[in-house]
C-alpha cells in the first residue's frame, strides 16, 4: 500500500509588494496553521518517506513553519513541475515518485490538489464532498492506494483523512484574521 499525503501551502501575503507571485510570503495567520498542521502530523505519528514540493516560496515557508511544528524538517525534493501545477501534472509526479517509497508527502497549491483529489477519490464519500466544497489553505489530506505509484489512476485512491486548520483551532477558519 502507499500512502500519499497532500498538503496545500499555507496563506500567502498579498500585501507584500512583490514582483512574483512566486515570490509571495505566508502571511501571519499562515504562519500559525502551518505550525498547527505539523504539530498535528506529530500527533498522528506520520512519517514520510520521501517529500517532493513546489519551490515557490509561500510552500517553502509553509514547510519551515510545519516542519517546526512536527518537530523535524521535512527536507523535500523541490520540483518546478509542482508550481501552480494541473491535477494531470500532480499525477506525473506521482507517477514519478520512487518506487521504494511508501509514504510520500507532496505540498503545493490549487486548484490542482484540490482537482486530484476529486479525480482520484471515488463518489460518494463526505469527506470527499467536503474537499469538493473547497481544500484551503494549509490543508491535509491523505490518499491510500493499492499497487505502485506507477498505478495511479482516476479513482484509485481511499480518501483517508481529510483536515482544514479550522478543523483544529477555529480562529485559523476564513473570516479570522
Amino acid at each position: 500500500m502507499k500512502t500519499l499525503t497532500l498538503l496545500r501551502h499555507a496563506k500567502s501575503g498579498w500585501d507584500d509588494l512583490v514582483a512574483r507571485d512566486f515570490d509571495r510570503p505566508l502571511n501571519p495567520k499562515g504562519q500559525r496553521a502551518a505550525a498547527m498542521m505539523g504539530r498535528h502530523l506529530r500527533s498522528l505519528k506520520l512519517h514520510f518517506g520521501h517529500a517532493v514540493a513546489s519551490p515557490a516560496l509561500r510552500v517553502m515557508e509553509t514547510l519551515d513553519h510545519v516542519g517546526r511544528g512536527y518537530g523535524s524538517a521535512l527536507a523535500p525534493a523541490w520540483d518546478q513541475r509542482l508550481y501552480l501545477a494541473s491535477a494531470a501534472t500532480l499525477l506525473d509526479v506521482i507517477h514519478d515518485l520512487p518506487a521504494d517509497a511508501d509514504e510520500v508527502l507532496l505540498a503545493g497549491h490549487n486548484p490542482g490538489l484540490e482537482e486530484l483529489i476529486l479525480q482520484l477519490v471515488p463518489e460518494g464519500s463526505a469527506l470527499r464532498d467536503e474537499v469538493a466544497i473547497k481544500f484551503p489553505t494549509a490543508s491535509l489530506a491523505q490518499l491510500h492506494f493499492a499497487g505502485e505509484w506507477a498505478d495511479v489512476r482516476r479513482g484509485s485512491a481511499e480518501l483517508a483523512f481529510f483536515v482544514r486548520p479550522r478543523d483544529l483551532d477555529p480562529t485559523l477558519g476564513p473570516d479570522t484574521p
